[in-house]
């Protein structure tokens, strides 16, 4: 291998990023980080730009998930998938099919990981051909199995302990160290809720077919949208149902309203 290697660290949170980065130059000083991007649209044009040795991925970021990342850029790439969810380490992971990390990454975790690319490199083995088995992965990521579906939220409401059917949420929103939760109350009046639930880790198990991400702090319950607006900068918002409130729609998700 001629050079130092390179690796790309695609996350969407600034902080998971600043810790893998600073775990990577504890177990590798001489890896060099080309690149931190926030999203798996920024990671698809940052690998087709830079062409890393390795890349990190976040299995679930806004735009793209790191699954199909993986499936669009350069096979010599080595991939390593950085998940927070147990669930998605499956057999094929195990068996060192695919390289994984769970959050939090544990440094006895990444040092096997990092030992096992640093062999793979020193004898210049090609990256794994693993397109088979990223579109069974791909495929789970848009079809989570029903019993691990996410039907009910827990939220303290005053003194009670509120169950609130995910049916009646009409979004969730990032807020600080919490998530709100905007459902339909008795008699179908608009209501609210804090849970410290974060909200990537409610989207990773809300049903896709229902639930959408539309904003870097927003997930909104397809079901609830009354329309959707065009605005200025590739932007747009959101109007609700039954709620008076709009919703923001990034850049990032826009494609998901254009009209076919």
């Amino acid at each position: 291998m001629n050079g130092a290697p390179t690796a790309l660290i695609a996350d969407d949170e600034p902080l998971l990023r600043e810790v893998l980065r600073r775990q990577l130059a504890a177990a590798w000083p001489e890896l060099q980080i080309v690149a931190e991007p926030r999203n798996g649209l920024e990671a698809l044009e940052q690998c087709e730009a830079l062409r890393p040795t390795i890349a990190f991925l976040d299995v679930h970021m806004p735009g793209m998930s790191g699954i199909e990342v993986a499936q669009r850029i350069d096979p010599r790439t080595h991939r390593v998938f950085v998940t927070a969810f147990d669930h998605y380490a499956l057999k094929a992971f195990e068996a060192g099919v695919l390289d994984y990390l769970v959050k939090p990454v544990q440094p006895a975790r990444l040092a096997e990981t990092v030992a096992r690319l640093r062999e793979r490199l020193r004898r210049e083995q090609p990256a794994l051909h693993t397109e088979s088995l990223l579109q069974q992965l791909a495929a789970q990521l848009q079809r989570p199995a029903a019993s691990t579906a996410l039907r009910w939220l827990k939220a303290s409401v005053g003194p009670a302990v509120r169950l609130i059917p995910v049916d009646d949420i009409d979004y969730l929103k990032s807020d600080e160290k919490y998530t709100l939760v905007a459902w339909r109350g008795d008699g179908g009046k608009p209501a609210e809720a804090l849970i410290r639930t974060p909200l990537k880790e409610l989207l990773a198990q809300l049903d896709p077919q229902q639930f959408q991400q539309v904003h870097r702090a927003v997930v909104v319950n397809l079901h609830a949208i009354r329309d959707v607006t065009r605005g200025l900068n590739e932007t747009a918002e959101i109007q609700l149902k039954q709620r008076s409130e709009r919703l923001p729609v990034s850049r990032t998700f826009l494609h998901l309203f254009k009209a076919e």
